[in-house]
């Protein structure tokens, strides 16, 4: 019998542990131009970051989670340096100008990057929490510049 395979549809978000909840928002917002939004009252403290009506990054308190996760039964994540084994988070971007800008208005330094053959220009940088952000910006996307 062959095994069936697994009906994925898509990601559904990533969640960053954080001790520092308000500067990993204001990377998030600020930099990156994502927005607070609607979080169900979960049993921890945190936040649900949006891409339009899309809540794709979600922030939690590093040990109220982790305690949490005990309870669960799961455990807690072991603490790893940076993004862990996990080596970033990336984003697609429609105006590369303005994610430029954004980024230094913001004081965040990011690595440059353009991929030959295919006009893929890349921007690299870090969250607050040691996280890499990889963001992405094709030709058809390209925007103003």
């Amino acid at each position: 019998m062959a095994p069936h395979a697994m009906a994925l549809t898509g990601i559904e978000h990533v969640l960053v542990l954080s001790d520092e909840i308000e500067a990993t928002r204001d990377f998030y917002c600020e930099a990156l131009g994502l927005e607070v939004g609607a979080r169900p009252p979960l049993e921890f403290p945190g936040l649900w970051l949006y891409v339009g009506d899309v809540p794709c990054v979600h922030i939690a308190e590093r040990e109220a989670y982790e305690e949490h996760s005990r309870r669960l039964g799961i455990g807690a994540s072991p603490r790893a340096d940076g993004t862990g084994a996990v080596d970033h988070v990336s984003f697609n971007g429609d105006d590369y100008g303005e994610i430029v800008a954004r980024l230094e208005r913001s004081g965040v330094v990011a690595a440059r990057n353009t991929v030959p053959g295919v006009g893929l220009r890349q921007l690299f940088c870090e969250d607050p929490n040691g996280v890499r952000i990889e963001i992405n910006v094709t030709p058809e996307r390209a925007g103003r510049e």
